[in-house]
């Protein structure tokens, strides 16, 4: 039989992600990137509509998908804790379960994903790009703090983090 339990698994990864989410030097590492984030997207200056498409995945055709420190750090800095029932009913919609209207409720704490997409057809040349870059950015911290590197569906991450508290 083998070592390896698939249930212990992803609380035991989600609790080492939480872990280093609640570490100065580790989160400091994470806001160093997406400060690099800020800087590029300003210089493009992409136009955004605050329309809340981007959040309505299946209405788009998009899925968001973060690693699991980026979603780790935003949890631990909730005003008020996301639930399973939040999750629940953004799945159902299509959507995020941060979003509050047209308007992300955490935008100062996206992750990547959030920060690269526009709806703007002219970012279409440099999305992918900046989100590649990044990505490797921000794999290079969990390899540097010896944090398993998982690259997940946001809600499903998210889902994951719950129930590492439970």
């Amino acid at each position: 039989m083998p070592d390896w339990d698939a249930e212990s698994e992803p609380r035991s990864l989600a609790a080492a992600w939480m872990a280093a989410a609640g570490d100065a030097q580790v989160s400091g590492e994470l806001e160093l990137v997406y400060e690099r984030i800020s800087r590029e997207v300003a210089a493009r200056q992409p136009r955004c509509d605050a329309s809340g498409r981007c959040c309505h995945f299946e209405a788009w055709g998009h899925r968001l998908y973060v690693t699991g420190l980026e979603a780790a750090y935003l949890v631990m800095r909730l005003e008020r804790p996301v639930g399973a029932e939040d999750i629940r009913q953004a799945r159902e919609a299509g959507g995020c379960p941060f979003q509050k209207g047209l308007l992300c409720s955490v935008h100062s704490l996206r992750p990547l994903g959030c920060r690269v997409y526009y709806c703007d057809p002219t970012a279409g040349d440099w999305q992918q790009d900046l989100s590649e870059r990044m990505l490797r950015e921000i794999r290079s911290i969990h390899e540097r703090h010896q944090l398993a590197y998982r690259y997940g569906e946001w809600r499903g991450i998210l889902e994951m983090l719950l129930g590492a508290g439970s």
